[in-house]
């Protein structure tokens, strides 16, 4: 059953010419609750007037909207008549923007890393920039919708997780919930799409110099992320695959003595009540199941006292996109699928 409303909460979607930000863009124009403000993009990108469905033909018939300039006249528009403003921007961009907004009384679901970290130090060893508003750092809500549902439900900033840390989290968290894990560090393997790296060109994402390979060995920014939300030491190896779009991340973690498989099963009943969910012991995730899809695939898998979860999103919707659709549908009291299947 579709919600019906009288008064549709109004957003923008900031960014929107990139990957996700059409995947988004996407989903909010579909959303029965949801009404499509604006798509923007930067004041000088040289995508400002494009119809975004020009700029991802697959879209043709759903998104024949204008990518409008981020300029200051936008801006103020966006104050005066949205609710809501997702940022599908760079990092440091968003850092820049969501203040702007906030203190205007709006909320923010920004999908950037740039509010995802406690301690604004890391910021700079992690993502190459100093934080200038550190003081919203305190008040930002981890938007992973399954395990921070009712904080996500009140916060004026949401900070999307990344898509690497939701595959891994989803994994693991619910052993740590149950304290199953021994108090060793954690091993999370994960592959991802070359969606991963954004619509921009670069030479590690060209289809000829494209292959499997590792990347950001010991510090890669989301490592932070991940041990932040486990509240366990974590070692993170992503990869980069010749695919489009999916992940698949192997967790590798050692259980306390006591652990039976019943007390396994306990922990993953967690997301028995979840629709977007689909845990199952012994099973082997695919990420042919999950592209295009907004569901988390999970399996573990135990031999004495060593546990291996895999997990399988799609990059762009659980990774990202539908997460952030999620996070809305929390706050305006919806089905956390609301829009989504």
């Amino acid at each position: 059953m579709q919600y019906q409303t009288q008064q549709s909460h109004t957003v923008v979607v900031i960014g929107a010419s990139g990957y996700v930000g059409a995947e988004l863009s996407r989903l909010v124009q579909k959303h029965s609750a949801l009404k499509l403000f604006g798509c923007y993009v930067s004041e000088h990108s040289s995508d400002a007037g494009t119809l975004l469905g020009d700029l991802h033909p697959q879209y043709a018939h759903s998104l024949a909207v204008p990518l409008q300039p981020l300029s200051s006249a936008a801006k103020a528009a966006i104050i005066e008549q949205a609710d809501t403003v997702f940022l599908c921007t760079d990092h440091a961009v968003s850092v820049a923007l969501a203040p702007e907004f906030l203190q205007a009384g709006l909320k923010v679901i920004d999908l950037s890393g740039g509010f995802r970290l406690h301690d604004v130090n890391q910021y700079s060893e992690f993502y190459g920039f100093e934080h200038k508003h550190s003081n919203w750092l305190d008040d930002a809500v981890y938007g992973l919708a399954e395990w921070n549902a009712a904080d996500i439900a009140t916060a004026q900033l949401v900070a999307v997780p990344g898509c690497y840390p939701t595959a891994a989290l989803m994994a693991l968290m619910p052993l740590k919930q149950k304290a199953l894990l021994a108090n060793e560090k954690v091993i999370v393997n994960a592959v991802s799409g070359v969606t991963g790296a954004g619509r921009k060109a670069s030479l590690t994402s060209h289809g000829a110099e494209l292959s499997l390979q590792a990347y950001g060995l010991f510090g890669h920014r989301h490592t932070p992320e991940i041990a932040q939300q486990l509240q366990q030491e974590v070692l993170f190896t992503p990869h980069l695959a010749n695919f489009s779009r999916g992940i698949l991340a192997t967790a590798y973690a050692t259980l306390n003595d006591d652990v039976t498989d019943d007390d396994l099963a306990s922990a993953y009943q967690c997301y028995a009540n979840a629709p977007l969910v689909r845990a199952k012991s012994q099973s082997r995730p695919a990420i042919k199941n999950v592209v295009q899809q907004p569901f988390v695939d999970i399996g573990w898998h135990r031999q004495g006292n060593q546990i291996i979860v895999l997990s399988a999103i799609d990059n762009l919707l659980k990774g990202a996109a539908s997460q952030a659709i999620q996070c809305i549908n929390l706050q305006l009291g919806l089905p956390v699928e609301e829009g989504l299947l």
